[in-house]
């Protein structure tokens, strides 16, 4: 290797020296790894290896597929300077070559960059210095309060700048337009022609060195950093066009400096309505940080102070009065009331609320008295997370975007080489195309035929310039994103990765695990079915020896016999046998509870409690058999009530075209009797807590691409393999990392709702897409043919963008609702 580089990562999952070893060996088995010493003790990886053979995402992918993960960090940068589809991929490329940045994704329409990066190797300075180099800057950002409060919106300030350029240009440009339809309609050209010409490069000059300076500035920074954006295009348009009037005293050149001042002012007109539309495409975050209280009132010994939110601690008792908004995430310590929850999860019901119940910081407490002890404050509180979620969701791509992300990269030199063959073409080729524009004079009454061949070169270069437009398809997908991801948060359905919208299009099953996505999760003693014992007997030894276990049905049997006033005892050599069952000592006795094929494998005959257990089981109960010094002594049977909504969501599903499974560990009896009552398709029962993964990878190769619905935390690996991996009822424990899309509300119609909304947002995508290369594909070569006027060529080009954006807010009118 000539030039070898060493770096650390900090590897995450390792536990033993044979992880180590693991991880070592799929490191060197990468061409270009030269050495690698992995030291569990410290979770560091040090690795030598050739940076032309292979790179740093090839190393954090090895490592994954080795079944651990590396340690990133994740900044989000307001970048300055960005005017279309063509620097997002200069800010990319920069970015990307900064040491340590494992990925990079750069959005339009926020005008931020999210990067993930190595810690211990990248620096944010290296990344504002790369950005600094490429011609852009890496903004000081606004603090989330202050933006979205009573500080400055950076949003309006852009939008007030914007409207007051327009402003500007249009009143000089104003009299340029008035000067040239007198003499174009009326034939008036007082006091002479050559004054008007005279006149008209005076006005025109000022637009384009007054409010139009940022433009040829941006351009000036994108050639002297070896790149070429929008904004060079635009200047190349406008100077020629304004050169062309001097020229024409003295050549039989006609002038377009007056058209200079037209293009100028409608790129800068349309530059505002596109800002206009971009700031109510990305209203959704502006407006959950202004839901947040600005004080709380909280008690000091007795005693009731009112201080700002930023001085609230966990811990602090927080007193919450009828009307008024809770300041922050906690529990309830004392008082009833009713809620409005809908600012998180879009359900316009109250929720009742008693002590012990978790509340979210800004939702209003409608009608009682309440105590809350705050357990999160700042940027750990439900709306701070739903912020981040919905900020790294927009800075995120739909695989969709890959192919408008190539062509934008070569676009403005090629759109220059387009421009230059053109004159060419007029050049070489005036005669023919003279020809088509005299065929069209009649339908376009701004097409001239009688100009001269160099003229109407130039007006046809100039059309090509300023009418090819990077900018409608760089804003093509993150727009609809952005509103998309706005509209999710607003209805409790949080986007994590862009990715999955696409995704979710394609999705053909949906798997619905059975604990707590189609049932409550809440399961109850329903049934005690003694055999030669008391009851109670029966009863005492099955919830003695369930307290040692955290099994949301042993859980159900302990409070069944608390609840029946029976006085348990504490059990001995406890032992969870999973998928099967507990194993304890009780007074002495070996006691079994669990499925007929644990008391089978310890040789214990069950065929006295079959019948029993049949019955129970097809009414959808889970049913335990019990024993005790060797012998069945009884069965309880457990039951967790459906969801009211469960068939009529899972009907909805099937509307949508799609397929159900339901995923559980019970046995097939009880699977069978909840699938019928909610209308599932298939059905996948007795599976282990680990084999959830290999029943999604089997129903992927089966059916296709697969979504998962579970509680996110133990269905974590089955939703990361799932294509889409979805978590139900979540509260305000969102951050899951497994899910894709996470769902505030426990409810099914919030699935259905997921479903909706991938949908619609993905159709956006692609009319936004489809319009964009549409329009180039059609404008250029009419501007080619000279059969476009060069402002009227502005305004197509301006129309586009704003096109796009507006549609992407078209969203809005989109019928998500699941019920």
């Amino acid at each position: 290797m000539d030039a070898k580089k060493s770096l650390s990562l900090n590897i995450i999952g390792m536990t033993c020296a044979s992880c180590a070893r693991t991880v070592e060996r799929g490191l060197k088995r990468l061409d270009g790894v030269e050495e690698v010493t992995v030291n569990v003790a410290t979770d560091r990886a040090a690795i030598t290896f050739d940076p032309t053979a292979v790179q740093l995402t090839d190393l954090i992918g090895r490592v994954q597929e080795s079944g651990y993960d590396v340690e990133t960090h994740r900044v989000i940068l307001p970048i300055g300077g960005m005017t279309c589809a063509a620097c997002v991929r200069h800010v990319e490329r920069a970015l990307r070559k900064v040491e340590g940045v494992a990925s990079v994704t750069v959005n339009l329409a926020t005008e931020r960059a999210t990067v993930a990066y190595v810690p211990s190797v990248a620096t944010i300075d290296a990344m504002r210095q790369a950005v600094h180099n490429a011609g852009y800057t890496v903004l000081d950002e606004t603090p989330p309060a202050a933006s979205g409060a009573e500080g400055v919106d950076p949003e309006a300030a852009k939008m007030a700048a914007a409207r007051r350029r327009m402003a500007v240009a249009w009143a000089f440009t104003g009299p340029v337009v008035v000067l040239m339809l007198l003499h174009m309609v009326w034939g008036i050209a007082w006091p002479s022609m050559l004054a008007i010409e005279i006149a008209l490069m005076a006005l025109a000059l000022p637009v384009l060195v007054w409010p139009g300076r940022p433009t040829f500035r941006s351009a000036w920074s994108s050639v002297t950093h070896g790149s070429a954006n929008m904004d060079v295009l635009i200047t190349i348009g406008t100077s020629a066009s304004w050169i062309s009037g001097p020229l024409s005293l003295v050549t039989p050149l006609t002038s377009y400096a007056g058209v200079a001042a037209m293009i100028m002012a409608i790129h800068l007109t349309g530059r505002y309505i596109e800002a206009s539309a971009k700031g109510r495409a990305s209203q959704a975050i502006r407006k959950l940080l202004q839901l947040g209280a600005k004080t709380a009132h909280i008690l000091v010994d007795g005693e009731e102070y009112e201080v700002p939110l930023s001085q609230v601690k966990v811990g602090d008792v927080m007193v919450v009065r009828p009307g008024t908004k809770i300041p922050t995430d906690g529990v309830v310590i004392a008082g009833q009331s009713a809620v409005d929850e809908s600012m998180a999860t879009g359900e316009s019901m109250p929720v009742p609320k008693a002590e012990g119940a978790e509340v979210i910081g800004a939702t209003v407490n409608q009608t009682g008295l309440l105590h809350v002890r705050a357990t999160r404050v700042g940027a750990d509180t439900f709306l701070a997370q739903v912020v981040r979620m919905v900020e790294e969701a927009q800075g995120t791509k739909v695989p969709i975007q890959e192919f408008a992300d190539r062509v934008t990269a070569v676009f403005v030199p090629v759109v220059l080489g387009i421009a230059v063959f053109t004159l060419g073409l007029w050049a070489f080729a005036s005669g023919p195309l003279r020809g088509v524009l005299v065929a069209a004079q009649g339908v376009l009454p701004w097409v001239n035929p009688a100009l001269s061949s160099a003229t109407l070169a130039l007006v046809a270069a100039i059309s090509v310039l300023v009418i090819a437009c990077p900018c409608a398809l760089g804003l093509a997908t993150p727009t609809a994103l952005m509103v998309g991801s706005g509209i999710g948060a607003e209805n409790g359905i949080l986007i994590r990765n862009g990715a999955a919208i696409q995704t979710m299009r394609e999705v053909r099953v949906i798997v619905l695990d059975k604990t707590g996505t189609l049932t409550l999760g809440t399961p109850k003693v329903t049934d005690i079915v003694p055999l030669g014992v008391p009851e109670a007997t029966l009863l005492r030894l099955a919830a003695s020896a369930e307290l040692g276990s955290e099994h949301p049905i042993g859980r159900a049997v302990v409070e069944g016999a608390r609840a029946r006033g029976i006085a348990l005892a504490t059990p001995e050599g406890f032992e969870a046998l999973e998928g099967r069952g507990i194993a304890a000592r009780v007074d002495g006795q070996a006691i079994l509870v669990g499925s007929a094929r644990l008391l089978e494998e310890r040789g214990i005959e069950v065929a006295e409690g079959a019948a029993e257990m049949a019955r129970l089981e097809e009414e959808a109960k889970t049913t335990m058999l019990v024993a005790a010094a060797g012998r069945l002594i009884g069965l309880l049977a457990v039951a967790d009530p459906i969801k009211d909504e469960a068939a009529a969501a899972v009907a909805a599903l099937h509307d949508l075209g799609l397929e159900t499974v339901m995923l559980t560990g019970d046995n097939r009896r009880t699977a069978a009797a909840i699938a019928r009552r909610a209308g599932i398709d298939h059905i996948v029962a007795e599976v282990l807590p680990d084999g959830k993964v290999a029943e999604i990878r089997r129903l992927q190769e089966a059916h296709g691409m697969v979504a998962m619905v579970g509680d996110g935390i133990n269905d974590a690996p089955a939703l990361t393999q799932a294509n889409v991996g979805i978590a139900i009822g979540t509260g305000t424990d969102i951050a899951i990392e497994a899910a894709d899309i996470t769902l505030v509300r426990g409810d099914l119609w919030g699935v259905v709702s997921a479903v909706k909304l991938s949908r619609a947002t993905f159709r956006k995508i692609r009319q936004n897409l489809f319009w964009a290369f549409i329009y180039n594909v059609i404008m250029i070569p009419l501007a080619i043919l000279g059969l476009m006027h060069p402002a009227l060529a502005e305004v197509a080009m301006a129309s586009s963008s704003i096109t796009v954006v507006m549609n992407a807010n078209l969203l809005r009118r989109a019928d998500i609702r699941g019920r």
